[in-house]
């Protein structure tokens, strides 16, 4: 019999890791991950073991900056990663094997209050800075205003791109429709490749707060249903394309954080199709449970609880108030990084 993450796999499901340790890269490749994933509180929580003293020093040694130390390292640890992967994607001939690398979170911190413009061209300089040389890394842009105004010209200088923080159709709708806009700008379209990050767990946290009147049956299923239904908009519309590499959804945040839910609830949900991006624990959490992965992703909730969840939900106030709380979680991190690392760089000058 297959281990669960190999039946998994199966289903048709692309399987992720929502990290880039070295170790854990290496065991879940070894495990079926295809591809993973990076960000600040990743970086961060990386920094802190003390693995990587000795790449901080020389880049200390060189005159480096704090910050210029967070992006170096951040650099090197997806070239790492990348390297992992390589061989899926030489293999699928550039469809899987890809590892996301965040665009600078502090674009989006609303202490700094940058202009929107400005914003924008940010975001593409950083873009083509960042995915220069590379062919499997993916640039991950943020469905934020400034982000969805700069995908057409990241699209058009024909980077791969990951859109994240989307909570809505709004925001895939005109995520999706900015990418290939921008990509049928810079043709080549047999080596296009997009994907769309749609996150789950925290919106079944957000109507457990705001909408306690749904019912028991619908409670907890919103961010499956919500996301099931993008997934039938990205299938409709990219099936007429005859394009040679898919466009896929990423169903990120599959981690539960309600502690009676099942850990591998939103697992299963999505099993059958598009990525996965998984943290270690929820793996390492399936692996034990024993599970056996059918084909979920297609089989909506009843008839009752979409009606209950059309009925109560408001998708506007959902998205507004997680775009909200995802910004604070946005940028956040990426001070803390900055912070955690001219506290190294004191420890490394006193011990000198």
């Amino acid at each position: 019999m297959s281990s669960p993450l190999e039946s998994l796999v199966a289903t048709g499901t692309k399987l992720w890791l929502d990290s880039i340790d070295p170790d854990l890269v290496q065991k879940n490749f070894e495990m079926g991950a295809t591809g993973a994933t990076s960000n600040p509180i990743i970086i961060a929580d990386l920094i802190k073991t003390g693995r990587f003293d000795d790449h901080i020093k020389n880049y200390m040694n060189e005159g480096y900056s704090d910050e210029d130390i967070a992006w170096a390292t951040t650099d090197q640890m997806v070239k790492d990663a990348q390297a992992v992967f390589e061989g899926v994607w030489t293999k699928t001939k550039g469809n899987d094997g890809y590892v996301s690398f965040e665009l600078d979170p502090l674009i989006e911190d609303t202490g700094i209050n940058m202009p929107h413009q400005e914003r924008v061209d940010k975001y593409i300089a950083l873009g083509k800075k960042w995915a220069e040389g590379h062919h499997n890394r993916m640039i991950k842009v943020p469905a934020t205003p400034a982000g969805l105004d700069a995908l057409e010209e990241l699209a058009a200088l024909g980077l791969t791109l990951n859109v994240t923080l989307i909570f809505s159709q709004r925001q895939y709708d005109i995520a999706r429709d900015a990418v290939w806009k921008g990509r049928q700008r810079y043709g080549q379209l047999d080596s296009f490749k997009s994907v769309y990050s749609i996150f789950i767990s925290r919106i079944d946290v957000y109507t457990m707060k705001h909408v306690p009147d749904l019912s028991d049956e619908s409670q907890g299923e919103v961010g499956i249903y919500n996301s099931k239904k993008i997934a039938r908009a990205n299938k409709s519309f990219w099936e007429d394309k005859n394009l040679k590499l898919d466009q896929e959804l990423i169903f990120a945040s599959t981690g539960t954080k309600m502690p009676d839910d099942p850990k591998d609830k939103y697992v299963k949900a999505f099993a059958g199709r598009y990525i996965q991006t998984n943290p270690p624990a929820t793996n390492d959490a399936v692996q034990a449970l024993g599970t056996q992965f059918t084909h979920q992703v297609d089989i909506m909730p009843s008839d009752e609880v979409i009606a209950d969840i059309e009925k109560k939900v408001d998708i506007k106030h959902l998205e507004e108030t997680l775009m909200a709380e995802g910004l604070a979680k946005f940028a956040d991190p990426q001070k803390a990084l900055i912070s955690l690392i001219a506290d190294k760089r004191k420890l490394i000058e006193k011990a000198a």
